[in-house]
C-alpha cells in the first residue's frame, strides 16, 4: 500500500476522498484489463524507471514489485518522498495527458513485475474503457494537487511577481497548474536560493530545478523546458488545428477530440483567454453559485486532454496559408504545422488607454484580469477600475474583498446601459465601492510602480491614490495574423451567411461557422456578430466541429 500518511502528515481525515483516488488500488479484474494493454517487465531493487526531465510519458502498472516516487532535491534541500506504490496500484499523473517532461523519479524498492504502458496504447486506454478511464483521471488530478501542496518545491521560481515579467510567468504557472515554489527576490529564502544557485538579480525571473537554472525565463522558455511547446501529432497531419485556447477554443478540442478528430490546440498565452481571468462566472448554465473563469476553462482542459486533444502554450501563430489541399500554420519560431481545416477562436486583445507611461506600468499596477494573483498584489490598497460592462463590475466586486477600497470610473453616464442589473444593484449597495460615472483616467503617476492615477470629470482633475489600476474597456479581435481570409470593417472575421460575395468557395456554400476561405471556421469573440459571453463561445465552438466533419467529408 502507498505511505501517503507519513508523506503528507499534515492533511486529516476530510482528504479521504484525494487520497482515495490519488492511490487507487485496482482490483484484479480491473489490473487483468489494463495490464492488457501493455507489456510486463521484470524489475530489480534499485532500478530507476524514469528521473526528472525524462520525456517518457508511459504508465506504469505495478504487478509484483515495489516503486517509490520522489522529489529530487534542489540545492542543499533533502530527498521527500512522494508516494510508494505496490502491487494493484499504478504510477503516472497528469503528465501522461499533456506530454510533459516528468517532474518527480522513479525507482524499484523491491523487485518483481511491472506493466508498462506506451502512449499509444494508453490512449486506446482512455478511449476504449471507461471504468479505468475515469479512476486514471481521478488519480492524476489528485496526485496533480497533491504535488503543488508539496513536491512542486522542485521546481522553484525566483522572482519578483509584482513586476511585468513576474505576473506573465506567474500568470502561465497557474494557468497550467504547475507545481512550483515561488521564491520572492528579497525573501530570505528567496536570496538563499540565489545564493546556492550562483544567481544575480540582473537573472530573474529564474527557474531552478534539479538538473537545469534557467537565467531570464520567460514563459516560452519555461514551456519549453516543461516540454508543453508544440510536438508534431503521431498522424503528422493534424485534421483540426484550433487556434486560441478559450471558451470557444477549449469546447472545439473537447468535441472534435472526443469524436476521433485528430486535434490540435494552441495559445500565444495560456490556456483559458480572457475567460480565465474572470474571478467569478454567475450566469453560466450549471453553476447556480458561479465558479471562477480559471476553474472552468481549467477543467475544460482537462476534458479535452482526457479524449487526446495535443495543448500547446505559449504558441504565437505568425501566419496561416491557405490551400486547397489543407492549409499551413506557422508558429512564430517558425515551426510549421500542416492541418485538414482550421478554427480560428483568438478572441480579443485587450485595449489601452492612450496614456504616457502606460507601457511601463502594464504588470506593475496596471492589469487586464481580476483575479487572486492580482487581488494579492494590491491587498489593502487603494484600486481603480476602468470599464461600464459585465467583466469591470464583477471585477469592482472580487477586489472590494481584499483592497482597502475600489473606485470604479464608467465614461458613460448610466451603469445599468451595459452592465447587468444585478450585477450594478450589488455594487451600489457596497461600501467598499465608489462608483464615478462619466469620468476617464487622464493621468498615470509612479516611479517603479503605480502609485497615482488623475480621474477628471466633468473636466475637473482629480488626483488619487491607486496601486492597481483594472482596465476593462473592451478589446479589438485577434487577426492581424491572419492573411487571405476576409474580414469586415472592424476586423472581425464575418462566417457563413454573413460571407455574400467573400465566399471563395465554387462548389459548395459555406458551413455554419465557416469564414471566406473553405475549411477555415470561426468561433467566439473573433467572429463577427458574436454574444462576446462564454456560454455562447462554448456553443460556438462545439457547433463549429460539426461544420469541421462536413468540409472534411467534402473534400475527401
Amino acid at each position: 500500500m502507498s505511505s501517503y500518511p507519513s508523506a503528507f502528515p499534515e492533511l486529516g481525515e476530510q482528504e479521504n476522498e484525494l487520497f482515495a483516488s490519488a492511490f487507487y488500488e485496482f482490483g484484479p479484474a480491473q489490473f487483468a484489463r489494463a495490464s492488457s494493454y501493455g507489456s510486463p517487465q521484470e524489475v530489480r531493487a534499485g532500478d530507476v524507471l524514469f528521473d526528472v526531465g525524462d520525456e517518457d510519458c508511459d504508465l506504469i502498472l505495478v504487478g509484483t514489485a515495489t516503486v517509490e516516487i520522489v522529489r529530487i532535491p534542489v540545492s542543499t534541500s533533502e530527498e521527500e518522498l512522494f508516494l510508494t506504490a505496490g502491487p494493484g496500484q499504478f504510477v503516472g499523473e497528469m503528465n501522461l495527458l499533456t506530454g510533459q517532461t516528468r517532474l518527480l523519479a522513479g525507482r524499484v524498492t523491491a523487485p518483481g513485475v511491472i506493466h508498462r504502458i506506451d502512449q499509444a496504447a494508453f490512449r486506446l486506454l482512455m478511449a476504449q474503457d471507461t471504468e479505468l478511464s475515469d479512476l486514471l483521471l481521478r488519480g492524476f488530478l489528485a496526485r496533480r494537487l497533491l504535488m503543488q501542496m508539496r513536491s512542486g518545491r522542485n521546481l522553484q521560481v525566483i522572482g519578483d511577481v509584482g513586476t511585468g515579467p513576474g505576473m506573465a510567468l506567474q500568470t502561465f504557472l497557474a494557468r497550467q497548474e504547475q507545481p512550483h515554489l515561488w521564491l520572492a527576490e528579497e525573501s530570505d529564502d528567496g536570496q538563499q536560493a540565489m545564493a546556492e544557485a550562483g544567481l544575480t538579480a540582473s537573472d530573474l525571473p529564474a527557474v531552478v530545478t534539479p538538473r537545469e537554472t534557467l537565467r531570464k525565463v520567460n514563459p516560452g522558455i519555461l514551456s519549453q523546458h516543461l516540454g508543453l511547446t508544440y510536438r508534431r501529432t503521431p498522424k503528422g497531419v493534424a485534421d483540426l488545428t484550433i487556434v486560441g485556447a478559450g471558451p470557444a477554443g477549449l469546447a472545439a478540442a473537447v468535441y472534435g477530440a472526443s469524436e476521433g478528430l485528430e486535434t490540435v490546440l494552441l495559445d500565444a498565452v495560456a490556456t483559458g483567454g480572457q475567460a480565465a481571468a474572470s474571478s467569478r462566472i454567475e450566469n453560466y448554465l450549471g453553476f447556480p453559485f458561479g465558479l471562477s473563469g480559471a476553474a472552468l476553462t481549467g477543467r475544460a482542459a482537462v476534458q479535452a486532454l482526457k479524449f487526446g486533444a495535443h495543448l500547446a502554450s505559449p504558441c504565437g501563430v505568425a501566419s496561416l496559408e491557405p490551400g486547397p489541399d489543407g492549409h499551413l500554420i506557422t508558429l512564430a519560431d517558425g515551426v510549421a504545422i500542416r492541418t485538414r481545416t482550421v478554427l480560428v477562436a483568438t478572441g480579443a486583445a485587450y485595449r489601452n488607454l492612450p496614456l504616457e507611461g502606460w507601457p511601463g506600468f502594464v504588470g506593475n499596477g496596471i492589469y487586464y484580469a481580476a483575479t487572486e494573483l492580482e487581488a494579492q498584489a494590491v491587498a489593502g490598497l487603494p484600486v481603480t477600475v476602468v470599464g461600464g460592462a459585465n467583466s469591470a463590475g464583477q471585477a469592482a466586486i472580487y477586489l472590494a474583498r481584499r483592497a482597502a477600497h475600489v473606485t470604479l470610473a464608467v465614461r458613460g453616464a448610466d451603469l445599468y446601459s451595459k452592465m447587468s442589473s444585478y450585477l450594478v444593484d450589488r455594487i451600489l449597495a457596497d461600501p467598499g465601492i465608489t462608483v464615478r460615472t462619466e469620468t476617464e483616467v487622464t493621468g498615470l503617476s509612479g516611479t517603479q510602480r503605480l502609485d497615482e492615477i488623475t480621474l477628471t470629470t466633468a473636466g475637473l482633475p482629480d488626483p488619487c491614490g491607486c496601486f492597481g489600476l483594472f482596465c476593462f474597456i473592451g478589446a479589438t479581435p485577434a487577426t492581424e495574423w491572419l492573411t487571405g481570409v476576409a474580414l469586415d470593417e472592424n476586423g472581425f472575421l464575418p462566417t457563413d451567411v454573413q460571407l455574400g460575395e467573400r465566399w471563395t468557395g465554387t462548389t459548395r456554400a459555406p458551413f455554419p461557422f465557416e469564414t471566406s476561405v473553405p475549411g477555415v471556421f470561426a468561433a467566439g469573440d473573433v467572429r463577427s456578430a458574436s454574444m462576446k459571453r462564454v456560454a455562447a463561445a462554448v456553443g460556438e465552438g462545439a457547433s463549429a466541429v460539426r461544420s469541421v466533419h462536413q468540409a472534411l467529408a467534402a473534400s475527401s
